[in-house]
């Protein structure tokens, strides 16, 4: 068993509500010895694992990448004569910006999955320091991502058995950077930035701290690299990325459950980089219509709106807990107190504070307790 204690997020990660960097103990995806399958063959042989150990739930949201990982599991069972996939989706009230239950229905039939699909509900349930966050935080502390509670309930449905998640679609399948266009188009962008300054992206650091902050965002931004073999293999290390995974793998084994990202696979990332690595920034619905060559329903990966999620992780108990904040529990020589309180006068609050809301709830519940040493399971 190896400590994964260092992969837990850092105070400055805590504080600025991003982690940047990369992970030193994260390799690239190693180079296939002969030759490569194509991605899609990488990503039947990635969920078949997870298959073999039913129940075999998919985290379904209905958005592209939740689908496609759906529509490869329920394609491998069939054909392989394994159970098929079991997809778990949560639905939320007053949550408009995270409604995504009319793709989910059009998934869901065009599947054949309607008899297996099991359909949670959510109201303040899912709040960042709401009952089910209470049952996360006091077991295995702060994690990243600071939602990843969202997954327990479906962990625990899954006990025994495994689980499937979309996780890494947005950095794998789409990255960050866009095709620079015509110069004309390039030199409106820059005079559209000179004259709309953005805001402050911290302004709850203190001054030098949200500086160093921004041009270490920056940064990363740019180091990206264009082509998509190295785009994969940059992602890959991403400290986000890698604490991702394995705050969802500890989860997972502490209930007996196979977790698998089928997106972060190494396998899937050495097909991709050997069938189309050249690529210079492909857009989502190229790669995709590249990796599923037609295989799948059209459905299944036509673009549709990227749901966002705010609306359920900043609930009612969030807004209590950062109204009764008495200024403790937070790094000062990181937070600006004072700025951070103006922050959180006002509703709703900036998302990227979230991981200091549960920093401070956390704190305030500092009598000593058992907190369970994050490992990854072998």
């Amino acid at each position: 068993m190896t400590d994964l204690v260092p992969l837990r997020p850092t105070d400055r990660d805590v504080a600025c509500g991003i982690v940047l960097g990369l992970d030193p103990a994260a390799s690239a995806p190693a180079t296939p010895s002969g030759p490569a399958p194509t991605p899609l063959v990488a990503l039947e042989q990635a969920v078949l694992p997870a298959l073999r150990r039913p129940p075999c739930l998919v985290s379904f949201s209905g958005g592209v990448d939740s689908s496609l990982v759906l529509a490869i599991a329920a394609r491998v069972a069939r054909r392989e004569g394994l159970p098929d996939p079991v997809p778990v989706t949560w639905r939320f009230t007053d949550a408009p910006r995270a409604e995504e239950s009319p793709w989910q229905d059009r998934v869901i039939a065009e599947l054949g999955l309607a008899a297996q699909w099991q359909i949670l509900q959510a109201g303040d349930d899912l709040d960042l320091v709401g009952p089910v966050a209470h049952r996360l935080l006091s077991r295995y502390g702060q994690v990243h991502p600071p939602n990843r509670h969202l997954h327990l309930p479906i962990v625990e449905l899954a006990r025994g058995g495994a689980l499937l998640t979309g996780v890494g679609g947005d950095q794998i399948l789409a990255g960050w950077r866009r095709r620079p266009g015509s110069v004309r188009a390039r030199l409106g962008r820059l005079r559209a930035r000179w004259w709309h300054r953005k805001p402050d992206p911290f302004p709850w650091l203190r001054p030098e701290v949200a500086r160093q902050m921004s041009r270490a965002f920056r940064v990363e931004q740019r180091a990206e690299p264009h082509r998509l073999a190295g785009r994969v293999a940059w992602h890959l290390r991403r400290r986000d990325l890698t604490m991702t995974r394995a705050s969802l793998a500890v989860v997972a084994a502490d209930h007996a459950v196979l977790a698998v990202t089928p997106l972060l696979d190494d396998g899937f990332a050495a097909a991709l980089a050997a069938h189309h690595g050249g690529l210079r920034s492909p857009s989502r619905r190229e790669l995709l219509a590249a990796i599923t060559d037609a295989a799948l329903p059209p459905l299944i990966v036509a673009p549709r709106r990227k749901a966002t999620f705010d609306e359920v992780f900043f609930r009612a108990e969030t807004r209590e807990a950062v109204r009764a904040w008495d200024g403790g529990g937070v790094d000062e020589s990181l937070v600006d107190v004072a700025a951070l309180r103006r922050e959180w006068s006002g509703w709703p609050v900036n998302p990227r504070t979230a991981a200091l809301v549960q920093q401070v709830w956390l704190a305030d519940r500092s009598a000593p307790r058992r907190q369970t040493t994050l490992e990854v399971p072998r």
